[in-house]
């Protein structure tokens, strides 16, 4: 099975991310064993960030790379284990609310496509940029 970030190279609509990933340099971070369930935002959900925001987050790697480990949660967490709560800690150290009661939602954020199973973890594609706060 495909690890995290094959996954999203091979998928075509990640582009964004998988640059936004290299340039903060968590590739090896994403391809190691964890498991690490991460809340993907596909290349829409990117278009839809203000013009000029992936150039200045990409000079500001820093601040990318919160951004970034903000869609990571530890563990392998499948639509089933986050319907049972309202909550997740991210890799960055916020909280990230859940929402299933109707339909499937992390934050602001609806899920496109849940419980896409990797070598080490799972990706739920989500169709718009999560921030903290």
């Amino acid at each position: 099975m495909a690890d995290i970030v094959d996954i999203a190279v091979g998928a075509g609509s990640f582009k964004t991310l998988v640059t936004a990933v290299q340039a903060a340099g968590l590739v090896d971070t994403l391809k190691s064993p964890g498991p690490f369930t991460v809340f993907a935002p596909n290349d829409d959900a990117f278009a839809k960030l203000p013009p000029g925001t992936i150039q200045t987050l990409v000079q500001n790697i820093p601040q990318l790379a919160r951004i970034l480990t903000y869609h990571v949660v530890s563990g392998k967490l499948m639509k089933a284990d986050l319907e049972k709560v309202s909550s997740v800690t991210s890799v960055e150290g916020s909280p990230i609310r859940i929402d299933c009661s109707d339909g499937f939602e992390v934050k602001n954020a609806t899920v496109l496509a849940p419980d896409i199973e990797a070598d080490n973890g799972v990706i739920h594609v989500i169709d718009t940029v999560i921030l903290m706060g």
